[in-house]
């Protein structure tokens, strides 16, 4: 039994109650605009860092609030590396762009990662994949000197975006931490299933779906692939024999209930570490469970600024971790 997360375990379980729980956000779902919404959301102590009321950064200084939250509890930050991943990936995918279209001015960049965007692109403009973590190395390379041949963003993105599922399962593999694993192999196969359901929709090529889909333990992907080339039927068909089967009621009922269960996935996946409190399970959980509530928030405010129905707003609305 370690004593390591003792402390952090104990500050995580008094922070769950702030929380939002499911009565919350239908409170936050019926306010009659955005600026009611902002208001509520003030009241209930968010923004606090942020410059302005307006909702972005309001929604950023929550983020912010979040990781300054861990870093006060003293878990190595290095534990959470994985939840960063697609960022950094993301990163490299719009310095080659920007490189590859000789744009430097190119704006959509994360700017709270250690791979920055004047680091990156300097990498990739001078193909100094070896200044790059080793797990994105050989995929930067290959996606690079594609683009730069072909100018074919999506290719780019595809070499990429498996890259970052193959770097996501291995870190859960590597980890001694369950939650660390039971995360990665959640995350990849519900992306995994994410995208046969687009590539099914979109009549991709069974080339392009296996050159796409990223090894998991849970799902078949030689059998995922092939049902994409079928009908959606199929897809639902072969989930209803993996533990995914809620997956495939959801894609049943709608394509805005099947994003929310895949979203929905980690949390209930992830729920049951909190207590777990010698472990970095209960912290590790929380920071998802921030994530998800301030995905939720701004999915309900895009939802009053675009005056849709409630109930449509409530259909995409995700599950809450309290």
């Amino acid at each position: 039994m370690s004593e390591q997360y003792t402390y952090a375990v104990a500050r995580v379980r008094s922070m769950e109650n702030s929380l939002f729980s499911d009565s919350v956000i239908e409170q936050l779902i019926n306010c009659k605009d955005e600026g009611q919404a902002i208001a509520f959301l003030e009241e209930k102590g968010w923004g606090e860092l942020a410059n302005s009321s307006n909702s972005e950064d309001i929604l950023k200084s929550e983020e912010e609030k979040t990781w300054a939250t861990v870093k006060e509890l003293g878990v190595p930050m290095e534990k959470f590396d994985v939840l960063s991943y697609p960022k950094w990936f993301h990163n490299v995918k719009a310095a080659i762009k920007a490189n590859g279209m000789d744009q430097p001015d190119w704006q959509y960049f994360y700017d709270e990662i250690p791979l920055t965007k004047d680091k990156v692109m300097q990498i990739i403009k001078e193909k100094d994949y070896s200044a790059l973590p080793e797990f994105m190395r050989e995929a930067a390379q290959e996606a690079n000197e594609t683009f730069l041949h072909t100018k074919d963003g999506q290719l780019c993105d595809i070499i990429l975006d498996k890259a970052t599922l193959d770097a996501i399962y291995q870190c859960g593999k590597e980890s001694k931490e369950e939650i660390i694993e039971i995360y990665a192999e959640t995350t990849v196969a519900v992306a995994n299933i994410k995208i046969a359901v687009r590539s099914q929709m979109t009549k991709k090529s069974l080339s392009f779906v296996k050159r796409s889909l990223a090894h998991c333990d849970t799902l078949n992907i030689e059998r995922l692939a092939k049902a994409t080339q079928i009908n959606e039927a199929a897809i639902i068909e072969y989930l209803e024999e993996t533990i995914y089967k809620d997956g495939a009621d959801a894609l049943k009922e709608s394509p805005s209930v099947f994003e929310c269960w895949c979203d929905n996935q980690l949390i209930k996946i992830l729920a049951p570490q909190k207590y777990n409190p010698f472990t970095i399970g209960p912290v590790f959980a929380y920071v998802i469970a921030r994530e998800n509530e301030i995905k939720t928030v701004r999915i309900i405010l895009s939802g009053i600024r675009n005056q849709l129905p409630e109930e449509e707003i409530r259909e995409r609305v995700r599950k809450m971790y309290v």
